[in-house]
């Protein structure tokens, strides 16, 4: 079982199940979705590795209610697995702090599952800053973010249809200002949407493979690098995290 003082720190990891078709939908032009499947998995278990190495940290995963039963199974016992209410990223997000941030002033980031080779000094750092701040935000170099983190739940924040990749960050921080909350930024990364962010991983990951282990095993093996650079994939209105 999961056990936490209620006021430590919880990082959540923003997750789906690992089922065919269902994930990592954008890379599949040059992959099939058997394997983009397991691609996933390893994203996930590295994720899940990498929120672990955190101390003093609560670790959970938010998930649509039909995928509980799995994530809870991949996730083992040193994750709390909690069923979003609601469809879609925003109502994902939404719950997220509505789930462990009312009433309580906890630090609270949702993070996604697709970047597993973020330095853990980012994700402390991100914590640090949410202690001074209202809101803290991770951006992504395509106009989204990675993370998000707040003290408490903030209904509205996530709530229209500015979830697409090229605004999600404009829209939040826009409606940020308008609940007039007070944002810290972590340090800009990268997630894995399209075979550019992929060929990136596969590149970094040959010189580093202990940052993300699964994912480094399977990127070896299938050897993506030659694949994906053949691969015209645009990113398109799917959303971050």
């Amino acid at each position: 079982m999961v056990h936490s003082s209620g006021s430590d720190p919880v990082l959540v990891i923003m997750a789906k199940a690992p089922r065919l078709g269902a994930v990592k939908t954008r890379l599949s032009p040059g992959i099939s979705p058997e394997a983009l499947t397991d691609f996933y998995c390893c994203l996930l278990h590295d994720t899940l590795t990498l929120a672990r190495s955190l101390r003093n940290v609560e670790v959970a995963v938010m998930c649509p209610d039909a995928d509980v039963g799995e994530l809870t199974k991949l996730a083992g016992n040193e994750a709390r697995v909690v069923a979003q209410k609601g469809e879609g990223l925003a109502a994902g997000l939404t719950s997220v702090f509505a789930h462990f941030a009312e009433d309580r002033r906890r630090r609270v980031i949702a993070f996604n599952s697709d970047s597993p080779h973020l330095p853990p000094p980012v994700l402390e750092d991100a914590f640090e800053k949410l202690a001074a701040r209202d809101v803290v935000v991770g951006p992504t170099h395509d106009g989204g973010y990675y993370l998000v983190g707040a003290k408490a739940s903030h209904p509205t924040l996530f709530t229209g249809d500015g979830m697409s990749t090229n605004s999600a960050l404009e829209r939040l921080l826009s409606r940020a200002r308008a609940l007039e909350l007070s944002v810290g930024f972590a340090a800009s990364f990268y997630d894995i949407d399209v075979a550019e962010d992929l060929t990136r991983l596969s590149e970094e990951l040959r010189l580093a493979p202990e940052k993300a282990r699964h994912t480094a095993r399977w990127l070896k093996e299938w050897e993506l690098t030659g694949v994906l650079s053949r691969t015209d994939t645009k990113k398109t209105d799917t959303g971050e995290l």
